[in-house]
């Protein structure tokens, strides 16, 4: 699992870190690490040129003893001072010393170098880049050189994920000793390119629980529920829809695929499109309505295709089982019946179904996508989905880390993946995931499924995302099947 902290959280280890080690061996370790990489990055080091663009303060430099360490194994180095009064002096020395030079024309280096390193601001800058900084991170940008962030690309904001100014787009990141939230979370992960975290020691100093988490295969297995031996469709789980309507008819369709190809044990579906979910899926069960007399469920999906005829949500939220509430159900959402409910509810928003429950403009919620989603979780106490290039998860307590999703893909910008997506959520909620774990999960094997689907490159459709689920299900049951989860688990 990839786990992220906020600068506050991370410069408070670096601080213990550092009573215990020698003045300068925890910025020496950084800067081992980044030269490391950006000679990998280079292939061959002897020859090349490289150019680093100095502010002040420890990232830049972290940036000047990566590049003496560079230019000792014969790079060509060169630094634009950006703050000359403030450039860290130790690195300067160090740099110079090794053979490196101040470039006089910031724009003549730049034009003819082979990889960047960005030491402008760190993680420690906000509001975007100064406007002096601007023409020159423009050109490093428009060179045909390799842009590497130290740390973090500049102008990001570590801590939220926002972009307020210009901001330096890198190919790749170096993070040291922990990733930060804007590494993971959009806009801002948009900058970061690959990222690469390099081993300081901070671990025995950071906090056990992160502000971030993003799974991995390893943790998505041990969360997947599997079928035993004495399995039936209610240990399996049976998860109700009530989605579609005479005009969207293939909402149903596809929040039924979603359910199914994500292992429900069976799907009651309650709408107007049952002709159109039998014609595809025979082994639905269909039901006219209402909800409440459809049998036995063990989680509901409300919302996919609805139209104005949401009168089901009312009735949903007020059953005693976990209930999704997706697309048109959130238009009528009461943030009180959501509360008061007992079971869990989540909430699977997109930007704009988001902005119209926060009462604020769309641009504000893809703008500062962690704070939306928290704001969310909390107003309305249940656990919020935020859908976007950067999928997150918050519950509503807020004790628990946002996670993000890092297996999103922009082939998943397609009508209608959002159904397949809530109905494989609601699988995952009626085989006894809690909403959290339901969410996480589910958005990992959506976009993993969207990776399988359109892996030669080409446009797929929203059903065939839920064709691959499958696949992906496949993907995580592998590394599973690799190890003995019980001894993972301690059991």
């Amino acid at each position: 699992m990839r786990t992220a902290y906020r600068v506050e959280t991370v410069r408070t280890a670096e601080e213990e870190l550092m009573a215990q080690l020698p003045e300068g061996a925890l910025m020496q370790r950084a800067a081992a690490g980044l030269a490391a990489a950006c000679a990998g990055l280079l292939g061959r080091v002897y020859g090349a040129r490289v150019v680093l663009l100095i502010g002040s303060g420890a990232n830049g430099g972290d940036a000047l003893y990566a590049g003496a360490r560079l230019a000792r194994r014969g790079a060509g180095v060169s630094a634009v001072l950006l703050a000359p009064d403030r450039t860290h002096p130790g690195g300067l020395t160090a740099l110079t010393g090794a053979g490196g030079r101040i470039a006089d024309d910031p724009f003549e280096v730049l034009a003819s170098a082979d990889l960047v390193l960005d030491g402008i601001t760190g993680i420690g800058g906000s509001g975007g880049l100064r406007p002096d900084a601007v023409p020159v991170a423009r050109a490093a940008r428009g060179s045909n050189a390799v842009v590497v962030a130290v740390d973090l690309p500049s102008g990001v904001e570590a801590d939220s994920g926002e972009v307020r100014g210009e901001a330096l787009r890198a190919d790749a990141t170096i993070a040291f000793g922990a990733y930060k939230p804007g590494l993971l979370i959009d806009p801002a992960r948009e900058y970061a390119g690959t990222v690469r975290l390099v081993d300081i020691g901070l671990e025995p100093h950071l906090p056990s629980v992160p502000e971030i988490a993003a799974l991995q295969h390893e943790d998505v297995a041990l969360l997947l529920p599997e079928p035993v031996g004495e399995s039936d469709k209610y240990r399996r789980g049976v998860v109700g829809i009530a989605a579609g309507s005479a005009r969207y008819p293939g909402a149903a369709v596809l929040a039924v695929a979603g359910a199914l190809r994500g292992g429900a044990g069976a799907v009651r579906y309650v709408g107007h499109a049952g002709e159109a979910v039998i014609a595809r899926f025979p082994e639905t069960l269909v039901h006219a309505g209402p909800p409440a007399k459809a049998g036995r469920v063990q989680a509901w999906v409300v919302g996919p295709g609805l139209g104005d005829e949401t009168g089901a949500v009312a009735e949903i939220l007020a059953s005693d089982v976990p209930v999704l509430v997706d697309a048109d159900g959130l238009r009528p959402l009461d943030a009180s019946a959501v509360r008061r409910r007992s079971a869990p509810t989540l909430l699977t928003p997109h930007a704009g179904e988001a902005a119209a429950l926060l009462g604020v403009d769309r641009a504000e919620v893809e703008a500062a996508r962690l704070a939306s989603v928290r704001e969310l979780a909390s107003r309305y106490g249940a656990t919020v989905l935020l859908k976007g290039s950067t999928t997150l998860v918050a519950a509503p307590d807020g004790a628990l880390p946002v996670r993000a999703n890092p297996m999103g893909t922009p082939w998943l910008a397609t009508a209608g993946s959002g159904d397949v997506l809530a109905g494989l959520t609601g699988s995952l909620l009626a085989a006894g995931l809690g909403a959290y774990d339901a969410g996480s999960v589910a958005a990992y094997l959506h976009g993993l499924a969207a990776r399988h689907a359109s892996a030669k490159g080409v446009p797929i459709t929203s059903y065939e995302v839920g064709e691959a689920l499958p696949g992906a299900w496949r993907d995580v049951q592998d590394v599973r099947d690799a190890w003995d989860v019980r001894d993972v688990r301690g059991g």
